[in-house]
């Protein structure tokens, strides 16, 4: 069991979760969360949001049960921690877009921590949609060489694929679809990071198959990171 650090509301129904302890983990992968015995039956994916040298932490929005429950936790309650769990972002280099939509910006700060670190990445710039007030602006403007939101309407209006090699992306699926095929025939490379429900995490229970052009795949296992080409058509 680990202990919560703090657990804060930074916008509503959205909570920011420190976690004490060294853990492990590739951008773009999850742990599976809980702070209960029986019910709710499963735990919850929750992908990385940021790993220090002393704890982990994850930005979620409380969506059901689940989450109900762990936004509840307080400072030096105990968690139970999985993972980490899934196949995440790959490394990259040259020049990287990170597009984020509403919580699907989650996983991305850690993401653009570990790629704006990188010596491989010439120029990482960084699209943020939200419906209303932007997730942690502040901390993404400090990791990126050009930060630029969208309130409201589709943030894939600002993104321009042939100026990038690669763009890594998670949000909506209909965001993630439509950026996907804005980039077909241009010069980036598209990655996507699927949301599913997941029962196990490690892709025994067959919960959060995804199809795919070569396949069924298992989101928890496979994914949640699957180049865009493999899950929407051009």
């Amino acid at each position: 069991m680990a202990k919560i650090i703090s657990n804060r509301e930074i916008a509503p129904d959205t909570y920011l979760m420190a976690v004490q302890g060294k853990y492990s983990g590739k951008m773009g992968q999850f742990y599976m969360l809980r702070s209960w015995r029986f019910y709710p039956l499963l735990s919850r994916p929750i992908s990385i949001h940021d790993i220090n040298d002393d704890s982990i932490s994850f930005l979620y929005r409380v969506a059901g049960e689940g989450t109900v429950l762990l936004s509840q936790l307080k400072t030096g309650d105990e968690l139970h921690l999985e993972g980490p769990f899934g196949n995440g972002f790959p490394e990259l280099k040259g020049k990287v877009a990170i597009v984020g939509g509403g919580i699907g910006a989650a996983p991305l700060y850690y993401a653009a921590k570990a790629l704006g670190s990188s010596s491989e990445v010439e120029n990482l710039d960084i699209y943020l949609g939200f419906r209303e007030e932007p997730l942690r602006l502040e901390a993404f403007e400090a990791l990126a060489n050009k930060v630029r939101v969208q309130l409201g309407g589709n943030v894939t209006e600002l993104v321009n694929p042939n100026s990038y090699d690669y763009i890594i992306t998670c949000g909506p699926e209909a965001m993630m679809e439509a950026l996907y095929k804005k980039s077909v025939g241009s010069s980036a490379k598209v990655y996507v990071s699927i949301e599913r429900h997941m029962a196990c995490g490690i892709g025994a229970c067959l919960v959060c198959t995804c199809e795919t052009k070569s396949g069924n795949k298992k989101v928890c296992k496979d994914g949640p990171v699957f180049l865009g080409e493999e899950v929407y058509h051009g």
